[in-house]
């Protein structure tokens, strides 16, 4: 099952670019994507446009602000995640009630602490 790093940036100092760090040290599968071009750990960020077909998703974890998530429903749905993980910033009550209502568990946590704590 892997996790799907919605936001991903080529850009160490920034949080999602940290959480595949750490997914990668654990050797978790993990998928970037994201609207920017480039690698993340060696892995080329798939582009939101194209709106790939990833399977076997088991957690979506978003670093988009909810304003940009509207545009990404429909997508990020289609992907049948098991779990949703809201990082701060991106709580968003419309997109949370659309998941749950198809049975998709969503949390408001921080995927670094998570993983740095084994909740993960």
């Amino acid at each position: 099952m892997k996790s799907v790093i919605v936001g991903s940036v080529p850009k160490p100092y920034r949080y999602a670019y940290q959480a595949a760090e750490m997914m990668e040290r654990r050797k978790l599968d993990f998928v970037p994507l994201g609207i920017q071009e480039g690698e993340v750990m060696g892995q080329k960020i798939l582009n939101f446009y194209d709106k790939p077909q990833i399977n076997d998703v088991d957690t979506l974890t978003l670093y988009i602000n909810p304003e940009r998530q509207k545009e990404w429903y429909d997508y990020m749905l289609s992907l049948n995640p098991k779990r949703i993980i809201f990082n701060p910033g991106t709580e968003n009550q419309e997109f949370k009630r659309m998941a749950e209502e198809r049975g998709i568990m969503c949390i408001h946590a921080c995927t670094l602490v998570m993983l740095s704590t084994g909740e993960y």
